[in-house]
């Protein structure tokens, strides 16, 4: 334990403290000292009960006020989350969907493809019997000039 000389409404006093904890002792007793000194000069000789009352109920306003805001931020922060995750889910569901539907398209681009291929097949046929039939035909009328 480590031990702090403090001066407080002109008093000094002796505090101990954990090792380490000496600079943030100095500082919050020099806060407390100002907030004391204020109220002090704003509000008279009330008396040094009274005046240390007064004190401790504003430091504890403040840290109340300030624990409030901090509770409200550690609120809008759990909201954001809550709304970060949501988006992060449509964020993926969209990506499925659009994944699906890419897939979609690429098997109805096969099937056309194919569709394709077996038309031009078909064609060819269709056009090759037809130049046959045209040629027997051809040759039928003038077996003499037949078409080679």
């Amino acid at each position: 334990m480590a031990n702090v000389n403090i001066k407080f409404n002109n008093k000094e006093f002796l505090l101990s403290c954990e090792d380490g904890q000496e600079e943030h002792l100095e500082e919050l007793s020099l806060h407390l000292n100002e907030k004391f000194n204020k109220l002090k000069s704003s509000l008279g000789n009330i008396g040094e009960n009274k005046l240390l009352l007064i004190t401790s109920i504003t430091t504890m306003d403040e840290y109340f006020e300030t624990k409030k805001k901090i509770d409200q931020k550690i609120q809008e922060l759990k909201n954001l989350t809550e709304k970060f995750k949501e988006l992060k889910s449509l964020v993926y569901e969209y990506k499925e969907k659009k994944e699906n539907e890419i897939n979609n398209l690429s098997e109805e681009q096969k099937k056309m493809k194919n569709q394709l291929d077996e038309n031009k097949t078909e064609y060819e046929k269709v056009i090759e019997k037809a130049a046959d039939q045209i040629e027997n035909f051809l040759a039928k009328i003038d077996p003499e000039n037949s078409l080679q």
